[in-house]
């Protein structure tokens, strides 16, 4: 079995089967919520629905909630595979219209061909949703089943598979043709393919201007010109009159290729023989009409597109419909017309003229994207997509007379739609991203566990780290064969091996130089170098490995001292903290300290704000620190607070841009409206607050536990901060994504 298909498998069935639930958005914990949830109290909305059905998007989650629809017979390129095969999909499609645009899904598989019945089915499913996704349903028929619900419908309804390519490819056609200085009523376009994405990008190319009598469209029986008596209704839209037969002729001379069709059908010849400087955007998935390599090197002036992801300016459907849909749903349009297609096309197409964002260009491995041939459109982590879409679609549906909402504030409207998700995914990204850079060697010092090597693996695959097993090879070999795992790359030492007695002796003699009046001895050296822990920071000290991830079989002291006696804390810090870090829907939540200094004086509180304010500034994050109490600024006497109001103090005074407050509960913390109704003289009045400074490390640390497993969140850390080397030590009980969350933030430390 293949590492793609086992990890696809493992993916797909790992703890609650599937990749979207539902969850309940109303309390739900007494008799009496039940009673307003339910019987009797959900009368009221119906009874108000009844009289105005518009009420319905105000008393219910119709509002956010598009319906991702299929019959499974045109699924990814896998053909007619049938609606539960097609399930996975539509589910990935719902994850993705979630987190990239705070849309709620349903997904739905409806076990029918027949064009007429599936419009009858979609139809009478309707009243549910704010809007129809309709997804891999085969041509022709998703002309007929989309134009009828576009006319029998009054809510915004969209075939991905044929306008989602159809905006994306537009942007990057418009921005191509700006850098070649050609304009698209003028230029030359032949379509390889003639399916529904191919049709519906020609049509939206038509609408920015490219003229029908020069596009030459082929199918797989060659050009659609007038000899042909073999086409439906949709191709002969397409008919020119021409003696051209074959994609090699239609070529020449051509400045716009637009592949839709199969792997290598485009030659390096053909490329060859097309006008200065092409457009080719090859994108039959998984392998595209002509490889980016082969086409590069047949012509150094191309500019090419492809839908890949490994190569510049990947043609990604997630660029489009949540953003389209967001908008759509946000100003209740009836329909998602020509004119908001084509403003979310030209939005992106601007977008990609803008300066790029550093997390962008961090998530690329720290290449410094800028528009031109190899940057035509956005990225997909690019966080600017929520709004710079979003907006322009909004507006188009406002302005195209599609709208039953207005939106008076635009300004407001888009600071709300950031505020809708969280940074996790571009912060994860980040990490891993600045970890593949560059990656370094990372020891894993509890290889005798399965998600140890498994995270290994992860590592390896991506390009994170260049991992180093330490345990019992024959254990770690067995271990990799049960478990069909990949780690041929990866080092395997064991410390207690013959072959390691040299080394051995080698590091235990460094530590005892360091330890001798510390009431170490050579011999308890020796012997602490048999250990993972102790053996694995040798490692580092002795330039064979760039850092050390340890701690999931274990308590953290058992890891943590020997890293302190053996390093130490870095020469420019006073002290060493622990970070760890929520990630919640508002976004990562930095917790300090939670793991080194049990009860820290008001120095040490404000050495831990500094190390930790630094930290997340790494992570692109401006810190917003709140140095938590039971009091607020006064209110309540005691040490604590005290303790806190001194930190602040001194902070004030040496640190005057950091926005940084206290002493303040928890909630004043996290609630900005709270905080500027009865502290408008506070920093945090521009918070929330994202880091979060606890009295002592019980308090951090329990409140970081709770929050982590009663919010059901996912984590990282705890991170150390201010030591010597690239320490860091995993929780109990790392989950393999935590793991390698933790080896990335290693490599980026290791940097």
């Amino acid at each position: 079995m293949s590492d793609l298909k086992k990890d696809a498998l493992a993916y797909h069935q790992q703890g609650r089967p599937g990749k979207i639930e539902v969850i309940p958005t109303k309390p739900h914990a007494t008799q009496k919520d039940l009673s307003l949830a339910y019987s009797p109290g959900v009368a009221e909305p119906c009874l108000a629905i009844k009289e105005n059905k518009d009420e319905v998007y105000k008393y219910t989650a119709k509002g956010n909630l598009v319906a991702v629809i299929s019959n499974g017979t045109a699924v990814l390129g896998l053909g007619n595979i049938g609606p539960e095969a097609g399930k996975p999909v539509m589910e990935g499609k719902g994850l993705l219209f979630k987190i990239y645009a705070d849309i709620d899904v349903f997904d739905i598989e409806i076990d029918e061909t027949d064009p007429d019945k599936v419009v009858d089915t979609i139809k009478a499913i309707a009243p549910t949703f704010g809007g129809i996704n309709l997804e891999d349903i085969k041509a022709p028929e998703c002309f007929y089943i989309e134009d009828r619900l576009k006319k029998e419908l009054d809510i915004p309804l969209m075939h991905d598979d044929q306008h989602g390519t159809a905006i994306i490819s537009s942007a990057a056609l418009l921005n191509a043709l700006e850098l070649v200085n050609k304009k698209i009523e003028e230029v030359k376009i032949v379509v390889s393919g003639s399916g529904a994405s191919a049709i519906s990008c020609t049509r939206l190319y038509n609408k920015l201007g490219a003229r029908k009598e020069n596009i030459i469209m082929l199918d797989s029986h060659g050009v659609l010109n007038k000899k042909r008596t073999d086409l439906n209704k949709q191709k002969q839209e397409f008919v020119i009159d021409t003696d051209i037969d074959t994609l090699e002729d239609a070529l020449k001379g051509a400045d716009v290729f637009l592949g839709l069709s199969v792997a290598g059908v485009m030659k390096k010849e053909m490329l060859q023989s097309m006008a200065k400087d092409p457009i080719v955007f090859a994108l039959a998935n998984p392998n595209p009409e002509i490889s980016y390599p082969d086409a590069t090197s047949a012509r150094k002036d191309v500019i090419m597109a492809t839908g890949r992801s490994d190569y510049p300016n990947q043609v990604n459907n997630v660029l489009g419909f949540p953003y389209i849909f967001r908008g759509a749903l946000d100003v209740r349009a009836t329909a998602i017309n020509d004119e908001m297609k084509l403003a979310a096309a030209k939005a992106l197409a601007e977008l990609t003229k803008l300066p790029v964002p550093e997390e962008v260009n961090a998530a690329y491995g720290g290449t410094h994207l800028a528009f031109g041939p190899e940057y035509i459109i956005p990225k997909p982590v690019d966080p600017r997509l929520i709004t710079t879409v979003t907006v322009a679609v909004a507006k188009a549906a406002v302005e195209s007379g599609v709208a039953k909402k207005k939106i008076d504030n635009w300004d407001q409207y888009a600071e709300d739609l950031t505020k809708r998700l969280g940074l996790y995914n571009p912060m994860i990204r980040q990490i891993r991203s600045k970890a593949k850079s560059n990656p370094k060697r990372v020891v894993f010092a509890e290889a005798e566990h399965y998600k140890v090597l498994k995270a290994a693996e992860i590592c390896i695959e991506e390009g994170i780290a260049r991992p180093i097993l330490l345990g019992n090879i024959d254990r770690i070999h067995k271990m990799i064969e049960e478990n069909d795992l990949e780690l041929s790359e990866a080092q395997i030492i064991d410390p207690r091996s013959d072959s390691e007695q040299e080394r051995r002796k080698q590091f235990a003699q460094s530590y005892f130089d360091k330890r001798k009046r510390k009431g170490t001895t050579l011999r308890s050296a020796l012997n602490s170098m048999i250990e993972w822990n102790y053996f694995g920071l040798g490692l580092i000290e002795h330039g064979f490995a760039d850092a050390i991830v340890s701690g999931l079989t274990s308590n953290y002291p058992e890891f943590l001292r020997p890293a302190l006696r053996m390093f130490g804390k870095a020469d420019d810090v006073q002290l060493v903290a622990g970070m760890d870090v929520l990630m919640t829907k508002r976004g990562p939540l930095f917790f300090a300290d939670t793991m080194v200094n049990l009860e820290p004086d008001a120095k040490t509180i404000v050495e831990i704000t500094l190390l930790t304010a630094h930290a997340v500034r790494k992570y692109n994050i401006e810190p917003k620190i709140a140095l938590l109490s039971f009091s607020n600024f006064g209110s309540v006497k005691g040490a604590v607070p005290l303790k806190m109001r001194e930190a602040i103090s001194i902070l004030h005074r040496d640190h005057p841009d950091l926005l940084v407050d206290g002493d303040i509960q928890g909630n004043f913390a996290l609630n900005v409206d709270l905080v500027r109704e009865a502290f408008p003289f506070s920093k945090l009045v521009d918070g929330p607050a994202n880091i979060l400074i606890f009295p002592n490390l019980a308090a951090s640390h329990i409140a970081f536990k709770l929050l982590k497993e009663g919010g059901e969140l996912d984590s990282i850390g705890p991170v150390l901060l201010g030591m010597k080397k690239s320490v860091h030590i995993l929780s109990l009980g790392s989950s393999v994504s935590e793991i390698v969350n933790m080896v990335s933030i290693a490599v980026m430390n290791a940097q």
